[in-house]
């Protein structure tokens, strides 16, 4: 994800390349949150100025359909599926463990960006339901107590690439290290 005011501006303007008609608004704001996570309001700007439109008409655009996020999505964006076979499985049971153990509400973000939540209408997977989507990583037969499973590995791999990390920083503030 883009870092720098810069870095933003660069992002944008590589998802926009060659985009110019109005017909392609939805495109480019898929584009953009394809590439950044989100639709942050240096987009909605550089969409209306590639467009000749107003920046409200683009947020208009934008707001309409719920697939578009204008925060940040967390670390791990988590999708619970709520279509009909993982409603009837227990989805619903789902979304309101992961709601209680991250703290937060479908739509909203950690305090500290680790995890996002969202309720989808289906992932396509029914034959595992109820499914969660984490990232990429497809979480079938799903039950509210598998949610500390999830969590729990999920710690483990950030401890784990904060020491490799911290190994690498160290690494490189020794260069001596490690030769003989």
């Amino acid at each position: 994800m883009a870092e720098s005011p810069e870095e933003l501006d660069t992002e944008i303007a590589l998802a926009l390349d060659g985009a110019s008609s109005r017909h392609h608004a939805v495109a480019m704001l898929q584009a953009v949150q394809d590439r950044l996570g989100y639709l942050p309001m240096e987009a909605i700007e550089a969409i209306a100025a590639r467009l000749d439109i107003s920046k409200a008409t683009v947020y208009g655009v934008a707001t309409f359909y719920n697939q578009f996020r204008f925060t940040p999505p967390g670390k791990r964006h988590i999708r619970v599926c709520m279509g009909t076979a993982c409603h009837i499985a227990g989805g619903k049971a789902i979304l309101d463990e992961w709601e209680r153990k991250l703290g937060i509400s479908d739509g909203g973000v950690t305090e500290d960006r680790a995890y996002s939540l969202e309720n989808v209408a289906c992932v396509g997977c029914c034959a595992l339901a109820p499914v969660t989507v984490i990232g990429d990583e497809v979480r079938g037969h799903l039950t509210p107590a598998s949610i500390d499973d999830l969590m729990l590995r999920h710690k483990l791999e950030d401890e784990r690439e904060a020491a490799e990390r911290q190994a690498a920083a160290q690494g490189s503030e020794d260069p001596e290290r490690g030769e003989s």
